[in-house]
């Protein structure tokens, strides 16, 4: 039996650490709302957090660097953080903490530590707003509609002004829509207020005004009368697929940029992370933010092409049921599709591991895939059977994607866990693409097979995001 421990002293420990985190929280809102600079940590958001979600974080952050990362750290660098006067940006508070224990140079103050390490950010152009309309508001179109109000902070980036919908708005449906925003089965209560506008055909959204907009055809649409110009418009709706249909949205007055959340012929077909830089803003209008399973499963491709080579590899992802699948057996246009999503597993096509090609297109003609769709609502994982140029074992080909997740282009795109019990329900919430279940990888010399799981919904969302900025041209400093 170990040395037992001094409850009181436990207690009293746990209550400072707690004190000291609601500091930190204080500091990571004062720099939101009044720098437009946004604290992370190891990629988790920080934003409208409880002191417990932050010491999880912190608890998590340790086992995964395993170094001794504390809130006392970690409020010291925020503090520095504060004090200087830096630019609208991103940065990664356990990152700069991690750094500076890395640091040799022990008598360097926090302050001047930080300020070496971001000395980028005075590089770092101006930017302006860009207004954001949403064309559609299903599952995709209402998180997007949460995290875009969200992340607004002081309106420095992406401005949600107004959703397009079909059919008559009304008092009856503006309150179903609001109630449809605030309340969600899988993601929980929005954490903010949505109000009803009559009036001006608008919901009041963490009290700004998102107008409600019925349309059928987008380029009878005059955005301008909203006060609404040079927008770029989401669509969501998965009705348009094509560059001459999405075009119909620039023939709108107010109009400039289009991104389509789904996959699409024609259009650029991009994976923020992977192949976004290849695309210059300033030369093109319209894009796709493929699919949610192309998203998973390219950044890990990537790593894997990169540092072993693949010969060739089949992908199958087991996925949460969709909207387009029955509740009950009926008639569907696709095989299978027809019968009870909730109670089958359902074997049907994705065009996932072509749409990755795309995005690295050293890898065309080398990938199959298909799909199972099961009984749960969200929460999805793709099975990566790859054969490799040259021989893996576990613990490399772990160390290899634990180091893309810590540092580089894909820090965003990778979350790794280290979780043992890791199930779908865990990873609901998950602002990463994808999350490389390192406990589960089994390689055999030249053959691996790689567990990658994904919220379908919120990872996704947040690659629409982080696409829309690029090609929005007002994406902050990062530091990741």
């Amino acid at each position: 039996m170990g040395s037992i421990k001094n409850y009181d002293d436990e207690v009293s420990i746990e209550t400072e650490n707690r004190k000291l985190t609601i500091e930190f929280i204080n500091i990571v809102h004062d720099l939101w709302y009044d720098k437009s600079i946004e604290l992370v940590l190891f990629k988790n958001s920080l934003i409208d957090k409880r002191a417990s979600e932050v010491l999880n974080l912190i608890s998590y952050a340790k086992q995964f660097i395993n170094k001794p990362i504390s809130i006392t750290d970690i409020l010291s660098i925020s503090k520095s953080i504060h004090e200087l006067d830096l630019q609208p940006s991103k940065l990664d508070i356990g990152k700069l903490v991690y750094e500076f224990h890395l640091n040799t140079n022990k008598h360097l103050y926090k302050t001047e530590f930080v300020k070496h390490q971001l000395k980028e950010i005075k590089k770092i152009k101006k930017q302006l707003p860009k207004d954001v309309i949403l064309y559609g508001f299903g599952r995709i179109g209402r998180l997007l509609t949460r995290e875009l109000m969200v992340q607004i902070g002081r309106g420095s980036q992406l401005r949600l002004r107004a959703i397009v919908t079909r059919g008559e708005i009304d008092q009856s449906v503006l309150e179903k829509r609001a109630s449809l925003l605030r309340t969600d089965s899988v993601h929980g209560n929005f954490l903010g207020t949505v109000e009803v506008d009559l009036e001006n055909n608008a919901l009041i959204i963490n009290g700004t005004t998102v107008y409600m907009i019925s349309a059928s055809k987008p380029e009878n649409i005059d955005y301008n009368k909203y006060q609404i110009t040079d927008a770029l418009v989401i669509d969501n709706t998965g009705a348009f697929r094509g560059f001459k249909e999405l075009s119909r949205h620039l023939a709108s007055k107010g109009a400039s940029k289009v991104l389509l959340t789904a996959p699409s012929e024609g259009i650029p077909n991009i994976v923020y992370g992977v192949n976004h830089k290849k695309h210059n803003p300033e030369l093109e209008s319209i894009y796709s933010a493929a699919s949610c399973t192309t998203n998973a499963i390219t950044p890990i491709l990537k790593v894997i092409e990169e540092n072993y080579g693949i010969k060739k590899g089949h992908i199958e992802t087991v996925h949460a049921y969709t909207n387009d699948q029955n509740l009950v057996d009926n008639m569907h246009s696709k095989h299978r599709r027809g019968r009870a999503a909730a109670l089958n597993m359902v074997i049907t096509e994705t065009g996932a591991a072509s749409a990755a090609t795309k995005a690295l297109p050293k890898l065309k003609g080398k990938l199959t895939s298909n799909a199972v769709r099961v009984p749960v609502p969200n929460g999805s994982l793709a099975i990566l059977n790859l054969q490799l140029k040259t021989s893996a074992n576990k613990d490399s080909l772990n160390a290899i994607m634990k180091q893309n997740a810590l540092d580089g282009e894909l820090v965003e795109q990778i979350k790794y866990s280290i979780n043992k019990e890791l199930v779908s329900t865990d990873i609901i919430g998950t602002t990463a693409p994808c999350i490389f279940d390192s406990e589960a990888t089994i390689t055999n010399d030249e053959t691996v097979v790689l567990y990658v799981w994904y919220d379908n919904e919120y990872g996704y969302t947040h690659q629409v995001i982080r696409l829309a900025k690029y090609i929005s041209e007002v994406r902050r400093f990062t530091y990741y």
